[in-house]
């Protein structure tokens, strides 16, 4: 009788896995998706930002440091204007649109888990935030 070895187990990228972990968690907050999703027509100033999603600028302005951080959002100054943009559009269109699949593929599930849950959760973020 001969003993089966196991497969070997594929080694874990401690350093890859934490940066995944980095990314999805600046794209978890539902401003900053939806930041996104204004950015993705076009270039936007601040004060259309707060317009559009009507919120404080101090809100908006916190979640587009943590965007541009991240190097998901590029800015440029026109004078005394700064303009956001998407660092790298397309990209993130398709990183949102395998998103999209994924949500229609599992249904609502993701918003029953549990797991996700912590104290300072929200209702969940309608997937209709307003583009204008």
């Amino acid at each position: 009788m001969t003993m089966q070895q196991a497969p070997p187990r594929p080694e874990i990228d401690r350093v890859a896995t934490g940066a995944f972990a980095d990314l999805f968690h600046a794209l978890s907050d539902a401003t900053r998706l939806a930041l996104l999703q204004h950015l993705a027509i076009g270039e936007h100033r601040v004060r259309d930002l707060v317009e559009h999603l009507a919120l404080a600028q101090s809100t908006v302005s916190k979640h587009l440091a943590c965007l541009r951080e991240c190097g998901l959002v590029s800015v440029r100054t026109q004078g005394r204007a700064s303009w956001f943009s998407l660092a790298e559009p397309e990209l993130l269109a398709r990183l949102l649109a395998g998103a999209e699949q994924l949500l229609d593929a599992t249904g609502d599930r993701v918003t029953l888990c549990t797991h996700l849950m912590h104290p300072h959760s929200h209702a969940p973020a309608s997937s209709s935030v307003g583009v204008s």
